[in-house]
């Protein structure tokens, strides 16, 4: 990635704030919300100390020495227990609902981000990324990001329930505040050991949780070469392997957890025994009064609780820290395609296709296409023949406009590519590829894909594409459904649903990628007839091994090594070019054809 996500910016404190600072300005309202309910519940809580002083003063003592307590001032006790702790439970809603608010919204922005991201890259860019890695960005990253917003007003509020008993135990007893603030050197020690053991722990799970996602999703989406080939045994113990490390990490950082949380649940509580031992005499003596000892006692065992709460705010910076950075490298990453403000060229006819000077190379390689220069007449049928490796499908990928030409330019009407609008060209242009994609949906859903189009032009694209029939001897129809990926359906089936999406939306010019390679020769015959009367007038663009399909095609263009080697029909080139003759032929007769060298992460 353009950002090591690993790499250290700081102090992980400073930057964690940094990160809570976005969601803050982003979501200023909910968080005043959340804030004000904590503080409310902060505040609250410390009056319970009062409460406590003034009824250990004004009540108990009192009945100690009178034997009898008033009626009035037992109802008056009881009240303000009971206001206290109405008002806080209001504090707690508050705080917990605006808190779980922002944090849920953010992370629904975030991914919404990243999606948006990931579909403004091109695809060279999804090239050099593992989806599972794409996946850990827009889930798990997202999520350990904004995981401090929950504690966060929380540590907030409790800060201000540190100050305002910090203040009341001076203004109770300036002695036993000074004996009792002693704890905090010791929790302040106690919270940096922690970050500096607990950092680099839960860096090294959050890293390991992305891999455990890449394993798993490279398994799954591998599943029937894993299958076929007897694999099981061997992705379970690389899987197994991955989450054992995981599990490792996670384990030592929640021994340090482990170890943490009860010193610092015990800090403040010897804090309290300390002062109890001190008040004692203080009190003994006459210097400092019962109530006076409880309401520092008690007030000591209420600054424990903020500790506890920015202690857990820290400790959530560390994850948050990792997943913000990851998250950022796919927010800032460069390469997305500008676009244009000109609409797409207009006609009932098929568009004429101007393919000028075109050069490509994938990664600065050497380049993989070089000087390409073609034309295709509306309406024309061109097929382009080349072997392994030779840029047949790069240049697919190129009319399509999901990569640009390092030089060179592809026109449609006269009209750049690059000049187009965004979602102009797809009006335009549909591409059908070899490998077909199919999404768990219904036949309906997988042709029409959002395209406002009715059941008979459905119908009429998958007769066009020799769909028709397997269709209607489904169950259900248009409306049945075909599973994850199309898996009810079989190879030369999948093409077809695939050829009929694109056909559907009426394109002026249409790119086969070896789109039919999966069906037998007399379908594809069919589909290809049917494409040249129901498809009237559409320019089509045909990467073509089979010689009956390159027959139909009204010239034939031939790549080899990157360049085009000559251009015609199909029987002028057979008769003229032995190399195209030697290629066309091998698929026939199933003949060795001498291999395209190709750079090292070259692609055809």
């Amino acid at each position: 990635m353009a950002v090591d996500q690993q790499k250290p910016r700081g102090s992980t404190t400073r930057e964690g704030f940094r990160v809570l600072g976005v969601a803050v300005r982003r979501e200023p309202v909910v968080f005043a919300l959340s804030t004000i309910g904590s503080v409310l519940f902060a505040v609250l809580t410390v009056a319970d100390a009062w409460v406590l002083g003034w009824s250990t003063e004004n009540v108990v003592i009192p009945a100690f020495e009178t034997g009898e307590i008033g009626a009035d001032m037992l109802w008056a006790v009881v009240a303000l227990f009971i206001g206290v702790a109405l008002l806080r439970a209001v504090g707690i809603v508050a705080r917990r609902l605006g808190a779980g608010i922002m944090q849920y919204r953010m992370q629904a922005h975030t991914r919404r981000a990243v999606t948006r991201k990931y579909l403004e890259l091109p695809m060279e860019w999804h090239q050099r990324h593992p989806t599972g890695q794409l996946l850990s960005n827009a889930s798990s990253d997202v999520e350990a990001a904004w995981a401090p917003i929950a504690p966060f007003p929380m540590a907030l509020g409790t800060v201000v329930m540190m100050v305002i008993a910090v203040i009341q135990m001076f203004a109770a007893d300036v002695v036993l505040a000074l004996v009792g603030l002693l704890v905090f050197p010791a929790v302040l020690a106690a919270n940096l050991i922690y970050q500096r053991i607990a950092s680099p722990l839960m860096t090294q799970a959050q890293r390991l949780r992305a891999e455990v996602a890449e394993v798993a999703h490279e398994s799954f989406d591998g599943a029937m070469v894993v299958k076929t080939l007897g694999r099981e045994e061997e992705e379970t113990a690389r899987f197994t392997a991955k989450v054992h490390e995981l599990r490792d990490v996670n384990v030592r950082a929640g021994r340090v957890r482990a170890v943490f949380d009860p010193v610092l649940a015990a800090l403040p509580s010897l804090g309290v025994l300390v002062v109890l031992a001190v008040g004692v005499e203080r009190v003994t003596s006459g210097a400092a009064s019962p109530g006076a000892l409880v309401t520092v006692a008690y007030l000591l065992t209420i600054v424990s609780f903020p500790i506890r709460a920015i202690g857990w705010l820290l400790g959530e910076f560390p994850r948050s820290v990792v997943g913000y950075r990851r998250v950022s490298a796919v927010l800032e990453a460069t390469g997305a395609m500008p676009y244009g403000l000109r609409s797409a060229p207009r006609g009932a006819a098929g568009a004429r296709l101007e393919v000028d000077g075109l050069q490509y190379a994938y990664d600065q390689a050497v380049p993989l296409l070089r000087d390409v220069t073609f034309t295709v007449e509306p309406g024309r049928t061109v097929a382009v023949v080349g072997a392994t490796a030779s840029g047949k499908s790069t240049l697919t990928s190129l009319l399509a406009r999901l990569v640009d030409p390092d030089a060179g330019t592809i026109r449609i009407d006269g009209v750049d590519l690059r000049d187009l609008h965004d979602g102009a060209l797809a009006e335009v242009v549909a591409v059908v590829p070899q490998t077909a994609f199919l999404f768990d949906d219904t036949v309906r859903g997988n042709v029409a894909l959002g395209a406002d189009v009715t059941d008979d032009e459905i119908w009429a694209a998958l007769r066009t594409a020799q769909a028709d029939g397997f269709v209607a001897a489904l169950p259900d129809g248009l409306d049945a459904q075909l599973g994850e990926r199309g898996t009810s359906l079989s190879g030369g089936q999948r093409q077809r649903l695939s050829l009929a999406r694109a056909l559907v939306r009426r394109p002026r010019l249409l790119v086969l990628d070896d789109a039919t390679s999966a069906v037998d020769p007399e379908v594809e015959a069919r589909i290809l007839a049917s494409l040249r009367e129901g498809a009237a007038g559409t320019t089509l663009v045909v990467v073509a091994y089979r010689k009956a399909t390159i027959a139909l095609a009204d010239e034939v263009v031939h790549l080899e090594g990157g360049h085009i080697a000559d251009r015609g029909t199909h029987r002028e080139l057979l008769g003229r070019n032995e190399s195209y003759a030697r290629l066309v032929n091998a698929y026939e007769v199933d003949a060795p054809v001498p291999p395209v060298v190709a750079s090292e992460g070259v692609q055809s």
